[in-house]
């Protein structure tokens, strides 16, 4: 059996009247598909990144004007720009094979559930290691399955071991895709694509002998390959080792593609300081809520903005394209996604809807200076927990839970935003609701059999109990800090109100 990913149909996506169908991927132009339907939330997301970066190799928007006149889609022209490409994208067969090396590799298969990112390494299983990951899940995948496990790995790689590359992203990228909120699947997918032009097959990495990387400055930077790439990297050099129409094993030898300098549509980037490279977002652990928002869902404020960016193609929807629509956009949002890492080790895969929210100016600082201002009050929480808690994973729990907490309030505050309320007032609301959370968590951690402890601790969690009030009040640092990028005046104490 073989699986050709453009003539044939193999992806699963779901309808607006939730039933399952398998599609091609020209078909992505039929209005009632609404999203992929893999088995698993992380191959739903490589695979929209597939969809993107096909449409970007074979009949890219040249710019602004031209992505407008076609958000309408033509199913024909779609079907024939992609069958141009299609002889290079055989799973199996003969001759160039995706996302796979030219050559016939040598060495002993590995399970092919090395493809999934939460699987254990050859390493890890032998030696007993997989607490945090899986073993022996998937002992055979059908074709589809593994095309697109195939396409998850290269685009996401981890560290693998010696000489096994990460993804041109590092391991474990963050993904935030702009979803426009039509419940259409073309939508989304134009909606992400860059500007380009068609480009030949033959810029496809696994068309021409792998670009190795044994030897010290063997990088592959941008110049030496097409924008495309960032869409089709191998990090991984790979074989898929096929049994009667089903992969049985993957054989994997080191030294793939070493990607350095690229800078992907799809991935928000940061800078540890000006001027420094660009490095790739990676999703933290736990939930993703407003604090993770600066440099994702909105855009740094500018005396910072080198320091960190959205993704290019959130930044291009946001700033050019939907600001052009002839009809506002019902429910905007931006799908934040990717594996938490714990450099080699998985933790947990991420996935989120945050609303694209449109807002500019000074009330973007505001909402700017909002985030900025729950971290420092955060970290205060954390510091005057200390004579509680201690030290490590209960502090940090805790702190989580005030962010958790003040979601509510931080919405509320968006709100009034965009309803124009004046900034102050949202300011000054914002700081009264992460206090009421804040003295709450620290009260219920603390008070419990106070006046069972010893005097120098009760002395130190009163103390502490102060502490906090006076940041909260903006009369120490770091909640002057706080007060002053939010452009609010510290409270007045007694006896000055007086």
């Amino acid at each position: 059996m073989l699986l050709n990913l453009i003539a044939d149909r193999w992806i699963p996506t779901r309808r607006s009247d939730g039933v399952s169908s398998v599609i091609r991927p020209d078909e992505i132009t039929d209005p009632g598909l609404v999203f992929p339907d893999w088995p698993r939330p992380d191959l739903n997301i490589a695979s929209l990144e597939f969809l993107i970066g096909l449409v970007l190799l074979a009949d890219p928007p040249a710019d602004r004007d031209d992505w407008e006149a076609r958000r309408e889609p033509d199913s024909e022209r779609l079907r024939t720009a992609l069958a141009r490409i299609a002889p290079a994208f055989n799973l199996t067969g003969e001759g160039p094979l995706f996302l796979q090396d030219l050559d016939l590799l040598e060495g002993e298969p590995n399970p092919p559930d090395m493809l999934f990112i939460d699987s254990a390494g050859g390493n890890t299983a032998r030696n007993n290691a997989d607490l945090m990951v899986r073993r022996n899940r998937y002992p055979d995948l059908d074709l589809p399955l593994a095309a697109m496990a195939l396409y998850l790995l290269q685009a996401h790689a981890p560290s693998g071991g010696a000489g096994n590359r990460t993804s041109m992203r590092g391991g474990g990228p963050l993904v935030s895709l702009v979803d426009p909120g039509t419940g259409r699947l073309w939508d989304l997918i134009w909606a992400n694509v860059p500007y380009g032009k068609p480009a030949s097959p033959d810029v496809l990495p696994w068309t021409k002998p792998t670009r190795t990387s044994e030897a010290k400055g063997s990088e592959t930077y941008p110049q030496h390959g097409h924008p495309a790439e960032a869409f089709f990297g191998m990090p991984r050099r790979l074989r898929l080792v096929t049994q009667a129409g089903r992969v049985t094993g993957v054989v994997q030898r080191p030294y793939g593609t070493n990607y350095a300098g690229w800078v992907h549509p799809l991935t928000p980037y940061y800078r540890q300081k000006p001027g420094a490279e660009p490095l790739p977002l990676h999703p933290r652990a736990g939930a993703f809520g407003y604090r993770n928002w600066l440099g994702v869902v909105l855009a740094m404020p500018e005396e910072r903005e080198e320091l960190g960016r959205r993704a290019k193609a959130v930044e291009e929807y946001y700033n050019e394209r939907c600001r052009y629509l002839s009809e506002p956009l019902p429910d905007p949002q931006i799908i934040v996604a990717g594996w938490s890492m714990d450099n080699m080790k998985p933790r947990d895969f991420i996935l989120s809807r945050q609303p694209l929210v449109p807002l500019d100016g000074e009330a973007a600082l505001t909402l700017a200076a909002m985030i900025e201002a729950a971290e420092i009050f955060g970290s205060a929480l954390r510091g005057a927990l200390k004579p509680v808690a201690g030290e490590g994973s209960a502090l940090d729990a805790l702190r989580e839970a005030f962010f958790i907490d003040t979601q509510f309030a931080f919405d509320a505050g968006v709100d009034a935003l965009l309803r124009g309320d004046p900034r102050v007032q949202v300011a000054g609301a914002w700081v009264r609701a992460l206090e009421r959370v804040a003295l709450h968590i620290f009260e219920q951690e603390a008070l419990p059999g106070l006046d069972q402890r010893k005097a120098e601790e009760m002395e130190a969690i009163i103390a502490a109990h102060n502490g906090l009030r006076a940041v909260f009040a903006g009369w120490r640092r770091p909640g002057s800090d706080a007060y002053a990028r939010l452009e609010l005046e510290p409270r007045q104490k007694k006896k000055e109100a007086a």
